[in-house]
């Protein structure tokens, strides 16, 4: 962190945050160019201006701030232009050594450090004896690249899987299969398409009630663990469900522990006691409820000056108060214009009025407006008496001020049913007391879709309440729902096959490799390319496609799938091949490049000569600040923007610049290298795999 000397703090003491604000501005802003230029100098101005200082305009402070701007080899040269603009330029040496040591000590040195120490991301989530469908796509590759990103800032990460494999469909599925085998010997084999048979018992379930009651009464005595019967064929189920989720997570190289609903079971009663314990948890109607009312204190309403002035706030009551007794009306608006109380002004106010009816008459006529504002004053003591009778307006600083509190009242959070059964509810609150208190995350981060958000605010909100977490959400430990948007299809809808079933997951990503394989053997010389390197190709390329095309969104926006786009996405492919350009040139001269690191040191091999060159180096210095935002936002979108502006600007270089063969060979050779390893670094926190042929 840069400083400000006391011979400048001095010069400017009211204001010595805006001070040291300019210096690190000038020296961390994010566009790099071979100038940089800072107008702080004109905004620092403006707010001394005729305080006593000794400076006589924004150039004089600019001067003061560049002359005592502390001696760092970060800055090659700085000059005043125009009336204050202070130009930096960084030195070329400090943006090449900083890459040259990055190289020599390794990418996670320039990883951010961030204050906490351990996180859950809890991602995926999908139902015990359902497939995944494309809906779990964006939670699962989210929450991966979520996780990648604090793992690679030194967070310790538990990925967290929270299946659902605890419920009223359990006892459903088990009575189904209890009835279709009776002696209780089932294979995989028997039950076949999971999905089939859940799709079958819930049939039978709707449509029958003696079999609905026995579901009923199978999920009691699942819960209840006293017949092992029960517990093996839940069990059973489970592990069909758990070795299809598998695959899927293989494929897209995503990593989680599975910590399903049943996990957290027992400690629902210790939650929720504590919650009862704290007064929380009230009766309503036979169910235990919480109660939950988001509100905020907001600023007070100023009815009535100090001078005894009435507001504008003041006039809209009374136009309100006025005409809601006697009109029925759907919509009010106001234009309120303050009136005096001498003549004088009442004169001047009236010619005024007088230009704008004259000017607006015949807009005015047409509409049928024809009242003012200054009909309503003469009801200001009356709405105000009104209001004061109820006892909402009150003295402060002589004003007389109406305080407003911002509140909603929400449905209540429901934790135990009118049967006395829990919910998702009493099992999310138990999650989240199980992992404050026995696994002690500072950070618990939920990846769903948008349309769970008012669930969780509720389960924060509760968990606010109770004292498990701080009032203040800067202050740890924290929680976040990291929403996302749906998956459409080209009609504009939910994603879904042509017989309107939600796509599956695998096939989705068969269909993908499938397209990606095809779009490869027509590109590429086939002979040249193994069966092996065709199938991890289409596979790297494919898939990664999918996620970039999911990642490279804002999450909270909805997206339309569609594969031809997908995989012919310009930005996507120029990455890939852009990468494949990079790592071209690098293996090319390995030999050499590790002559040169045998040979000698590193420092001082980096010139960075050209426009092009250092543009490229800026924007790789820019990589950890890239995933900082990201990780801090939680907005992958971020890195994927970073990545593509980096292949942007690697082709600016690649086109400009001759690499090997050329007087600057060793030079640029290590850029290349540098470009790799930092790409090589933005594909493995996105979760895709780099292709190294193509």
């Amino acid at each position: 962190m840069v400083c400000l000397p006391a011979c400048l703090l001095s010069r400017i003491v009211q204001f010595p945050f805006q001070a040291i604000y300019i210096v690190l501005n000038i020296l961390l802003m994010q566009n790099f160019s071979l100038h940089n230029n800072s107008n702080n100098a004109m905004s620092l101005w403006s707010k001394i201006k005729g305080k006593g200082t000794e400076f006589r305009g924004p150039q004089p402070v600019g001067q003061a701030i560049m002359r005592n701007l502390p001696t760092s080899d970060m800055i090659e040269s700085c000059s005043i232009a125009g009336p204050g603009f202070i130009n930096v330029k960084l030195s070329t040496q400090w943006i090449a050594k900083r890459i040259q040591n990055m190289l020599t000590d390794g990418i996670d040195t320039w990883a951010p450090r961030l204050s906490v120490k351990r996180a859950i991301v809890d991602f995926s989530s999908p139902n015990i004896a359902k497939e995944m469908h494309v809906g779990h796509l964006r939670s699962t590759i989210i929450g991966d690249t979520i996780a990648r990103m604090l793992e690679y800032a030194k967070v310790d990460v538990l990925r967290r899987n929270h299946v659902g494999d605890w419920g009223t469909q359990f006892g459903m599925l088990i009575e189904f299969l209890f009835e279709k085998f009776p002696d209780g010997e089932v294979t995989d084999q028997d039950i076949g398409e999971l999905e089939l048979f859940y799709k079958a018992s819930k049939q039978r379930f709707d449509g029958d009630d003696e079999f609905k009651e026995r579901a009923r009464k199978a999920v009691v005595a699942l819960q209840s663990g006293k017949e092992e019967k029960y517990q093996k064929a839940w069990a059973q189920i489970c592990e069909i469900s758990r070795r299809g989720f598998e695959k899927v997570y293989e494929r897209l190289g995503v990593h989680l522990e599975e910590m399903g609903e049943s996990f957290y079971n027992p400690y629902i009663p210790l939650a929720l006691k504590e919650l009862n314990d704290k007064g929380l948890i009230k009766d309503d109607e036979g169910a235990k409820v919480i109660k939950i009312i988001e509100g905020k204190k907001a600023l007070p309403l100023v009815a009535m000056e100090k001078d005894g002035r009435y507001s504008y706030a003041s006039t809209d009551f009374a136009a309100l108060w006025s005409l809601l007794p006697e009109e029925e009306v759907k919509w009010i608006i106001f234009v309120i214009l303050q009136s005096g109380t001498e003549e004088k002004y009442q004169k001047a106010w009236a010619q005024i009025c007088e230009i704008n009816r004259k000017g607006s008459k015949i807009v005015y006529q047409r509409q049928g407006v024809h009242l003012g504002e200054s009909l309503n004053n003469t009801y200001i003591p009356l709405a105000l008496e009104e209001l004061d009778d109820e006892g909402l307006i009150e003295d402060d600083e002589d004003a007389k001020v109406i305080k407003i509190i911002e509140g909603n009242k929400v449905p209540p959070l429901i934790v135990t049913k009118t049967d006395g059964g829990y919910n998702y509810a009493s099992t999310d609150l138990a999650a989240l007391w199980y992992r404050l208190n026995e696994e002690k995350a500072e950070w618990i981060i939920y990846v769903t879709d948008v349309g769970q958000r008012e669930h969780f605010k509720k389960i924060f909100a509760a968990a606010k309440s109770a004292g498990w977490l701080p009032a203040d959400e800067s202050k740890y430990p924290k929680t976040s729902h990291v929403g996302f948007g749906l998956v459409l299809g080209d009609d504009g809808k939910r994603f879904r096959t042509r017989s309107t079933e939600v796509v599956k997951l695998v096939d989705l990503l068969d269909q993908a490799k499938r397209r990606c394989k095809e779009a490869l053997v027509e590109r590429v010389k086939v002979a040249e390319w193994t069966a092996e390197e065709l199938e991890q190709t289409a596979e790297a390329v494919g898939y990664g496609a999918v996620k970039y095309a999911d990642l490279k969104n804002n999450r909270l926006t909805n997206y339309t799938f569609n594969y031809d786009q997908m995989l012919n996405d310009k930005a996507c492919l120029m990455i890939f091949s852009h990468f494949y350009m990079v790592i071209l040139q690098y293996i090319c001269c390995m030999h050499m490049l590790e002559y040169v690191r045998l040979s000698e040191n590193l420092e001082g091999q980096m010139l960075l000569q050209t426009d092009d060159e250092r543009k490229l180096g800026l924007h790789l210095l820019q990589f950890a600040e890239a995933v900082e935002e990201a990780c801090t936002n939680l907005l992958p979108n971020i890195l994927c923007e970073y990545l593509y502006d980096l292949s942007e600007k690697f082709t600016s270089f690649y086109s400009e610049c001759k690499v090997v063969g050329s007087a600057e060979e060793t030079s640029r050779l290590l850029l290349c290298e540098a470009t790799a390893v930092v790409m090589r670094k933005c594909f493995h926190l996105l979760g895709i795999t780099p292709v190294y042929k193509i």
